[in-house]
């Protein structure tokens, strides 16, 4: 399969798509469940991130979309610690004895991919990666579908998948939240920042505008959302 090549046009789709993600209502609480436990086992996510030099978050998200958030299976794909690779990527890692550590194994998945304090950890350039992590099928062979590795369980996808390698269904629909979808929620949170979008100021207005399931009962905030909402429709 083919490459594709971070772009300038690329990268203003994965920011611009990234602005406008909104977590479906029905999902919020499950994405919420599963941002605070990736925030729980930040440590192992850290631990391998000061090895690489590759976000923590990254590691977390890529983690949950794999195996599950389980330490017992490999971050290539999901397989049992207890042997090599099975499935694609097969017999990983090439050196040492199983049972593997997961922090053995998520060093070699990641440098496997050829990640590392080189890579451009942009927010465009992690969504890029989280999307060339996955594979390139959906964009290449079925553009119509924005991948619901990245935008499952937010108002980018509605359905489209593949169901098996090599077989694919226009009405499956993704039961995972897309890893794009949980970055999102964990910079609404404040619990990331990207190396083109610094940390706000304490008196500045966040970076990403925080996602609220109820109308707020203070004037000042209606009138800000008044406001800003006057501002975005001046722009395309």
């Amino acid at each position: 399969m083919p490459n594709i090549r971070l772009s300038e046009a690329l990268r203003s789709e994965y920011q611009d798509l990234f602005n406008i993600c909104v977590i479906n209502p029905e999902r919020v609480k499950e994405v919420d469940l599963i941002v605070a436990k990736l925030h729980t086992n930040k440590m192992h996510y850290e631990h391998v991130s000061g090895q690489l030099g590759i976000p923590w978050a990254f590691i977390a998200v890529i983690h949950n979309m794999e195996s599950g958030m389980n330490f017992k299976k490999h971050l290539h794909n999901g397989d049992p610690l207890s042997g090599r690779t099975v499935h694609v990527p097969a017999d990983r890692p090439k050196q040492g004895n199983p049972p593997f550590t997961w922090e053995v194994s998520a060093v070699d998945a990641l440098s496997m991919k050829r990640l590392g304090s080189h890579t451009d950890w942009s927010l465009a350039g992690t969504i890029y990666q989280l999307e060339r992590y996955n594979g390139w099928g959906y964009r290449i062979y079925h553009p119509h579908v924005l991948s619901p590795y990245l935008w499952s369980s937010s108002n980018l996808y509605t359905s489209g998948k593949y169901v098996a390698d090599g077989r694919w269904s226009d009405t499956a629909v993704s039961a995972q939240c897309g890893a794009a979808v949980i970055l999102r929620r964990m910079a609404e949170n404040s619990q990331i920042d990207f190396v083109d979008q610094p940390s706000p100021e304490p008196d500045d207005a966040p970076v990403v505008v925080n996602y609220s399931m109820r109308k707020s009962n203070d004037s000042s905030v209606l009138l800000s959302a008044i406001q800003l909402q006057e501002w975005l429709n001046t722009h395309p």
